[in-house]
């Protein structure tokens, strides 16, 4: 039975990214029998110029009934001064409303050969292995806020972080099934020691994972946790967290690698899945064939594990990653003298030939 993946290209380098990863995974559809089929549909700034708005109601259909959305990236100095409702990166809050995404999965890997460009020392950072499990929908960014008001006297604004007990339940259930299909560890973090709201969390964050003998959990305070980012990012495997601490957690993480251009994401729910790579869509490098193209070649080996249950597949394109980098092939962002300088397209096909 064929696998439906819908690829969102968007705007800017997307166009070039999109064609990298579904190059990568039309040969892992061969060679593991997947039958995956591929179609595009139109978002952000390109969908603005097709349709006059950012998400149109037939990407949403297609992204509805499909088994995964591969998205390359949003935006762009070209739309820049449109109406707010009109803006490009609405389309993303709205494919993940209209899907109902709660989790975001922001996986940090450092391989050895790519220590050298993270700030930290190389024996710091090298072999990191973690994935950030955020909770994206809950929590102060959606609570009810003011803007000013009048208290005193003086001008306050405020904002309300809630969080509801079903909320955090399945947010944690995905912790679960993300740590059991690696080392069983989570670190769940918050600020119990302060906030109701966190000490909610943590009393079901146990109830949850009383139901998963396979999976250890312990706390941890998220002051802490970003130091310890820091020291000791090698004692962590899975984090999960909420939307506020996540975001700021993930950012952090990120930039242990170095390059955000070899980062993925997944974002997931009781739907289809959204991938797509944590870079912007670089207006000033598009079309210009020097896009990293990794980050959204390895979100295509996320699509594999977490929407088709393809775990083999999924960690041959991680290994042709590997492969490709430790003989020392680089495009422009991660380039340095004594290594090989290729484009989007050379790297793509170097990796396709590793598979």
């Amino acid at each position: 039975m064929a696998k439906n993946i819908v690829v969102i290209p968007g705007d800017g380098i997307g166009e070039e990214i999109t064609a990298a990863a579904v190059q990568v995974l039309e040969k892992i559809s061969q060679k593991h029998s997947l039958n995956l089929e591929f179609a595009k549909h139109h978002a952000g700034g390109a969908a603005i110029d097709l349709y006059g708005e950012p998400l149109p109601k037939s990407t949403i259909d297609a992204a509805k009934q499909a088994d995964a959305v591969l998205l390359g990236a949003v935006g762009g100095y070209k739309w820049d001064n449109v109406a707010p409702h009109l803006r490009p990166e609405k389309a993303i809050l709205g494919l993940r409303k209209e899907l109902g995404l709660y989790a975001n999965l922001r996986p940090v890997k450092v391989p050895a050969t790519l220590a050298e460009y993270s700030p930290l020392k190389p024996e710091i950072v090298s072999d990191i292995d973690i994935v950030i499990v955020r909770e994206l929908t809950g929590g102060i960014y959606f609570g009810e806020k003011c803007e000013s008001e009048q208290r005193d006297g003086v001008e306050c604004a405020w904002d309300v972080e809630i969080y509801s007990e079903p909320e955090v339940e399945r947010i944690m259930k995905i912790a679960c099934e993300t740590a059991q299909k690696r080392s069983g560890k989570i670190v769940s973090v918050d600020k119990a020691n302060v906030l109701a709201s966190s000490r909610l969390w943590r009393k079901t964050v146990a109830k949850v994972v009383a139901d998963y003998s396979d999976v250890a959990v312990s706390n941890m305070y998220v002051d802490n946790c970003a130091m310890q980012l820091a020291l000791n990012p090698k004692s962590f495997d899975v984090i999960v967290t909420s939307n506020l601490f996540g975001d700021i957690l993930s950012d952090e993480a990120a930039v242990l690698g170095g390059s955000i251009g070899m980062m993925p994401s997944a974002s997931l729910g009781d739907g289809t899945g959204l991938y797509e790579p944590i870079h912007g869509s670089a207006p000033d490098i598009a079309g210009q064939g020097i896009a990293n193209p990794i980050g959204t070649i390895l979100s295509g080996a996320m699509l594999l594990r977490y929407s088709l249950n393809e775990e083999a597949a999924a960690l041959d394109i991680e290994k042709a990653v590997e492969s490709v980098l430790a003989e020392g092939y680089r495009t422009a962002d991660l380039y340095r003298e004594g290594l090989k300088k290729v484009s989007t397209t050379e790297m793509a096909a170097l990796i396709t030939a590793k598979i």
